[in-house]
């Protein structure tokens, strides 16, 4: 179902300005808190303990959202009392207070992922044919974000980066203000327990799937840029293949809806991740060559691109209706959380312990993991649940 033109245009304002801050943040934050005087390892705990927030805030967010069946109006809290905290690092730039800010803020900014993404999924009534059109927004706005904040912070001073970040933040509450509900999501007889879902052994499977695939993808978010530079390649060429991977998500992105129409969400899920494990291999094995690293960063649609819109397809499965906002923040604290902390940590000590390359290798290993588990959820699934996927996504299963 396509969502109304002006909430279509809203949403993906949205996604524009919230992966605007990521693309801001991610790379930025770290170079601020040593430009005011934090030492390594203190910046290397706050951002430990901002991710560990990606497992329990999530969670949090979305039962509120359920619970109220206010996923708008928690959306708009949410985004105005991050922006207020971020004003915060105005004032002060100690480590302790630098940490209780950044984790105050943390603690609100993790429900905008989860909650925007069920309240589309609502406005579309589950059917995500038009969902890519929307979500491509997201990924323009991190590359345009991080590729001007860059050029900024170059020209004024790594100083100004409050001011950056504020005021996506800021235009993150605007635009959150024009998001509407069609219609409260009425609870009904049947409707299966948060509990009584995850004890089924196919969403179990799902949900690890979703683990080994983004702890495979801490390879990429944590070691890449370092990984090439050891292997003596210059800044202007690992931004090159940053820039290429988020391109290349742009584009599946807008080809979506055709793509899950002819080869199904179980079909494209699995290719996701059997082409990630050949994705890190490339990076393991033959990275001295750029071709075979354009090669891999353009595998970024599919291992991004095809595999996130493919989980959210999944999740309307066992978490449409009134458990929208629990299922997508229960993906979220179980992937990017869980998954992204405890794969970075394990993916360091193998740096450390065997090598980059090994890395890869063990990332490459993750992902055909997660290929197993995917193929035992999708087999798992009765009959009456497939077709119901079938209709409550818009998709073939």
């Amino acid at each position: 179902m396509n969502p109304r033109p002006q909430q279509s245009l809203q949403f993906s304002l949205f996604f524009f300005a919230y992966y605007g801050y990521i693309g801001v943040f991610s790379p930025y934050a770290t170079l601020y808190f040593a430009d005011r005087g934090l030492t390594a390892p203190q910046i290397a705990l706050l951002m430990s303990l901002m991710q560990v927030l990606r497992i329990f805030g999530p969670a949090a967010w979305g039962w509120i959202a359920d619970h109220t069946q206010k996923r708008a109006r928690v959306l708009q809290v949410a985004s105005l009392v991050s922006a207020l905290l971020f004003c915060s690092l105005f004032f002060g730039s100690g480590f302790t207070y630098l940490l209780l800010v950044m984790l105050a803020v943390s603690t609100f900014t993790s429900a905008l992922a989860p909650v925007s993404e069920a309240l589309i999924v609502g406005e579309m009534k589950g059917d995500l044919t038009h969902y890519g059109r929307m979500r491509l927004w997201g990924s323009v706005g991190f590359i345009v974000a991080v590729s001007c904040a860059g050029y900024l912070l170059d020209w004024s001073g790594i100083g100004m980066f409050p001011w950056v970040g504020l005021v996506l933040l800021a235009a993150v509450f605007g635009v959150s203000l024009r998001l509407r509900e069609s219609a409260p999501v009425v609870s009904h007889a049947g409707v299966a327990s948060i509990k009584q879902i995850l004890r089924r052994r196919e969403v179990q499977a799902f949900f690890a799937s979703a683990f080994l695939m983004l702890a495979a993808h801490a390879a990429l978010y944590v070691f890449y840029s370092l990984y090439l530079e050891r292997l003596g390649y210059g800044t202007g060429v690992i931004g090159m293949m940053w820039a290429l991977g988020v391109v290349a998500e742009i584009v599946f992105f807008y080809f979506q809806a055709p793509a899950f129409a002819r080869f199904g969400v179980q079909n494209l899920m699995l290719a996701s991740l059997l082409l990630a494990a050949l994705r890190f291999g490339l990076i393991a094995g033959l990275a001295e060559s750029l071709i075979v690293l354009v090669v891999a960063q353009i595998l970024h649609a599919a291992t991004f691109g095809i595999h996130h819109a493919a989980a959210v397809a999944t999740l309307q499965c066992w978490f449409a209706g009134p458990l929208q906002a629990r299922g997508q923040a229960l993906y979220t604290s179980v992937s990017y959380g869980l998954g992204g902390s405890l794969g970075g940590l394990l993916l360091g000590f193998c740096w450390e312990r065997f090598g980059a390359a090994s890395v890869y290798w063990i990332a490459a290993m993750f992902a055909i993991g997660g290929a197993v588990c995917a193929k035992f959820s999708y087999s798992w699934m009765a009959n009456d649940e497939v077709s119901r996927c079938r209709s409550v996504s818009g998709n073939p299963l």
